[in-house]
């Protein structure tokens, strides 16, 4: 699997998304932004020729995001997101897709969309999800300070032993899937915000930690993409190493209970709205 490394296998099930002689997938390369306007040149420049669609899934940014995404690519699709957090806005991205492969990127600049050829191979070679790692052979970061790098490899080992995983980077935003297995993420696009603006589940930066998670009890076959992390252009990056490193940890574990798969949230009827306090506290009490 040319520069990827399967970390998730299932030989039954290994070549049914090898493409077919003179097959294209269409893309769909879903951005999430929140004041990104100065960063979106350099984003836009890098994308590959020929992607099928670019959405732009905006948080109500308050800045020029949005003019200057119309302006950089007329046929940019525009969603509002519907809740707050990355994880919402990706659900919403995803929702909206309607190509054969989604390829999620950051705004930022810190995911270099010259690598999606990478991503799309992998998927092309049989993988059902393409993972980026910024660790081992050809992969890297200028980016994640020492302590951040320590934390996920610790936490990327827990769910390697309570999940049967090689993951070598857990919490890294650059990934590809074939869209027929969006249902296995459980991810939820539609729902209100819970009662006093609380993050429904899914809805922050553990979004990675979910889907990849998810992505290895739902028996995908999963291939890791040596990706190298650039430092953020310009802004200020909202994530929080020790808010969100628990976040990742909690999610680990109410995962591994059960919690975060209560209601259909697994390709059924619509699950209830419930915060991500509220699935802990279901999971605790089993």
């Amino acid at each position: 699997m040319s520069n990827s490394r399967l970390v998730r296998e299932s030989p039954s099930v290994l070549n049914r998304n090898t493409s077919i002689p003179g097959y294209a997938p269409q893309l769909s390369v879903i951005i999430p932004t929140l004041n990104e306007a100065r960063n979106l040149p350099h984003v836009f420049a890098r994308i590959p020729a020929g992607i099928y669609e670019v959405i732009i899934v905006d948080g109500h940014s308050v800045d020029d995001t949005l003019a200057v995404a119309r302006e950089l690519r007329p046929d940019v699709r525009i969603v509002m997101q519907t809740r707050k957090g990355k994880g919402n806005a990706l659900a919403c991205g995803f929702a909206a897709a309607t190509g054969d492969i989604i390829v999620m990127i950051d705004a930022d600049g810190s995911t270099d969309p010259d690598e999606i050829p990478r991503f799309v191979q992998a998927l092309v070679d049989g993988a059902d999800l393409a993972k980026g790692t910024r660790f081992g052979a050809g992969a890297g970061s200028s980016d994640i300070t020492p302590l951040r790098g320590f934390g996920n490899k610790l936490l990327s080992g827990m769910v390697n032993t309570l999940y049967g995983t090689r993951y070598s980077d857990l919490c890294y935003g650059f990934a590809a899937f074939w869209r027929h297995h969006l249902p296995a993420f459980g991810l939820d696009a539609g729902s209100p915000a819970a009662p006093g603006s609380k993050p429904l589940w899914g809805d922050g930066f553990e979004v990675e930690t979910l889907m990849n998670i998810r992505a290895a009890t739902a028996g995908l076959v999963i291939a890791e993409v040596p990706s190298f992390e650039h430092p953020r252009i310009h802004g200020t990056s909202n994530l929080n190493t020790f808010r969100d490193g628990r976040r990742v940890l909690r999610t680990i574990l109410a995962e591994r209970r059960g919690a975060g798969r209560q209601a259909g949230v697994i390709a059924g009827p619509a699950r209830e709205d419930r915060s991500f306090e509220a699935y802990l506290a279901d999971g605790a009490a089993r």
